[in-house]
């Protein structure tokens, strides 16, 4: 078989017609060199007074590592948790998994399982009644990926949980985080969600 049966003359045509001017590759290699120079002076060691505090939607954070700091870390998503005593985050899901770390505090975490079929179009569905996992200082939480999940503090102290999330996922195309429900004394910054 010879290249024609795979490519016709009209096809050859075509092929370099009616497309407009770009210069997508070179950009790509100026914007490739800049990343290198901005990588560089990015920050190797985040100290505790530059990672900023945020009243979100599922509670108090502190940003340890994120995509809008500048850092040398590009993967990874990084917060402390911080929930009074008695008191819980709100209830959230994400397509990417979650891994986090308890520092100091007893609780348990709720996840509603999530079941999913893939015919035209997605179709998720979550269970309602929750898996709970008790947690406390030293233990590692894992969180599957869009497991709508809820954190309860039942100790007299505060807990302090260090929060991992990856940011690939959502450079993949799967940029799906939701907040059902915001964390009691923070609905003023809660974002509900579309459904």
């Amino acid at each position: 078989m010879d290249a024609s049966t795979f490519a016709d003359t009209i096809e050859r045509q075509r092929a370099k017609q009616g497309a407009p001017e770009v210069s997508f590759y070179k950009d790509a290699l100026e914007a490739s060199k800049q990343f290198r120079t901005d990588y560089d002076n990015s920050l190797n060691v985040v100290k505790y007074d530059q990672m900023p505090m945020e009243r979100s939607a599922d509670g108090l954070i502190k940003h340890i590592i994120n995509e809008k700091l500048d850092t040398k870390e590009y993967c990874l998503d990084i917060y402390m948790q911080f929930i009074e005593a008695g008191k819980a985050t709100g209830t959230s899901r994400h397509l990417t998994e979650e891994v986090a770390f308890v520092i100091e505090g007893t609780g348990y975490d709720d996840h509603y399982d999530v079941h999913f079929e893939c015919k035209e179009a997605f179709e998720w569905t979550w269970d309602t009644t929750p898996k709970k996992y008790e947690w406390g200082p030293g233990d590692f939480i894992y969180v599957p990926p869009y497991v709508a999940h809820k954190r309860f503090n039942t100790s007299d102290t505060e807990a302090r949980i260090v929060v991992c999330n990856s940011r690939i996922i959502k450079a993949i195309g799967f940029d799906w985080f939701e907040q059902l429900e915001p964390a009691e004394g923070f609905e003023d910054v809660w974002v509900p969600p579309a459904d």
